[in-house]
């Protein structure tokens, strides 16, 4: 695999890099991205291939299930926030995307128990962020099978994300000025279908959606 990569390098630098060098250089001494992507690490989902933008445009925040963790200082989860905080006061992005997915493996770890996680480890710490969107889609009970709770775990997932987004201080007052818009997206993996996107008003400070 290292040989892919170093052979993928090579055709960069001698194809992609020579033909936008100018642009590369500029964005070495500043990013200027409008938009920050909450995103999946899930190999398939490329945001920068999803979107089809260029190096400069999006700034990306991975983690397993593209969770956002609800604001807190004790120190458990600094890293999607540090990035967040970076993102919003000092890039100054003027919109948050929380990215959802089809077939994610954090949620299907979530609504089921894989025997491969271990339940002190750090993936079931990390997954208890969306607890609340299982608990919400195991009360509907005409979601009879794990395929259908997980596909609305999924969504429901980016849902609360967006509602742990408004915990943030300074995420919540650049919505209620009207700075910053939060929009939730989920992309199918089987149909190559972005769908139910939504954006929220960023004149309410307090919103409170409760379908994706």
């Amino acid at each position: 695999m290292i040989e892919k990569l170093t052979a993928g390098y090579e055709r960069f630098r001698k194809g992609y890099y020579q033909r936008n060098r100018a642009r590369l250089e500029q964005l070495a001494q500043k990013q200027t991205p409008e938009v920050a992507i909450i995103s999946c690490c899930d190999s398939r989902v490329d945001p920068s291939i999803l979107f089809d933008v260029e190096p400069g445009d999006i700034f990306v925040i991975r983690n397993v299930a593209n969770l956002v963790p609800p604001f807190e200082t004790k120190g458990d989860y600094h890293g999607t926030s540090a990035a967040l905080e970076f993102a919003v006061t000092c890039l100054k992005v003027k919109q948050i995307v929380v990215l959802g997915h089809a077939n994610c493996g954090g949620i299907r770890a979530l609504m089921e128990k894989d025997d491969a996680i271990q339940s002190d480890g750090f993936i079931d710490s990390w997954m208890q962020i969306a607890a609340p969107a299982k608990e919400k889609v195991l009360a509907q009970k005409e979601l009879n099978t794990l395929e259908l709770q997980t596909d609305a775990c999924e969504k429901t997932a980016v849902n609360y994300s967006l509602q742990n987004l408004m915990s943030y201080p300074w995420i919540r007052e650049r919505v209620a000025a009207g700075k910053l818009n939060l929009i939730g997206c989920y992309y199918d993996l089987h149909t190559g279908e972005l769908v139910d996107i939504n954006e929220i008003d960023a004149s309410n400070a307090d919103f409170k959606t409760d379908d994706v």
